[in-house]
């Protein structure tokens, strides 16, 4: 009982930090927009899977590492807003019917989860998350094996509905005028993000 108590501020960061807005949550309500819920689930899969080696990675101690070499700092920086600027530039015109048929597709599992490692705020999550609440046991391959688990049993719901709240706007975007908007909308918050990658 003592040490569930002791996980309580582990869970609360996992839930705040996942369920707070940020690239992946972005481009999941995206996805559920222009694909729907249930073609949207390796992207979520994918997500969870590339930040439960990304947490480990960190608890590790790999990540104040590759976080102090400042190169290596700005090549993600680099890789991270460079394909949310792509990823803005192909939602600017996308539509629900022909270009979905001519061969756009959800991101895939293994997209997802390499995209992770270019992802700043997945960085920030994992680094502050292994530094402030890795739980204190031996051995330490345990604690680091129940902090990921923890981490991304929390994770996973929480990306889902923005995923759902995607599918869920789908409905609602079928006249040109409001789906216009709403592209608009998710565009201009992707670019926010790229750019806000810097600041």
């Amino acid at each position: 009982m003592e040490i569930l108590f002791s996980l309580v501020p582990l869970m609360s960061f996992a839930f705040v930090s996942s369920i707070t807005p940020g690239p992946n949550n972005i481009m999941l309500t995206s996805s559920g927009i222009w694909f729907g819920f249930a073609r949207s689930i390796p992207h979520m899969l994918g997500i969870t899977f590339g930040f439960g080696v990304l947490l480990a990675v960190c608890a590790a101690g790999i990540g104040s590492l590759v976080i102090a070499v400042p190169a290596i700092h700005v090549l993600l920086k680099v890789l991270g807003s460079g394909y949310l600027l792509y990823l803005a530039w192909k939602l600017r015109d996308m539509g629900f019917s022909e270009r979905l048929e001519s061969g756009v597709r959800p991101m895939s599992f293994w997209g997802a989860a390499v995209f992770q490692f270019a992802n700043p705020k997945a960085w920030v999550m994992a680094i502050t998350g292994a530094s402030a609440f890795l739980p204190l046991m031996q051995p330490v391959w345990l604690a680091i094996a129940i902090y990921c688990l923890i981490f991304c049993a929390i994770n996973l719901p929480c990306i889902s509905v923005w995923t759902g709240a995607g599918a869920v706007l789908r409905r609602y975007l079928n006249q040109p005028l409001w789906r216009t908007v709403f592209t608009a909308t998710m565009v201009l918050l992707t670019v926010y993000s790229a750019l806000a990658i810097w600041l």
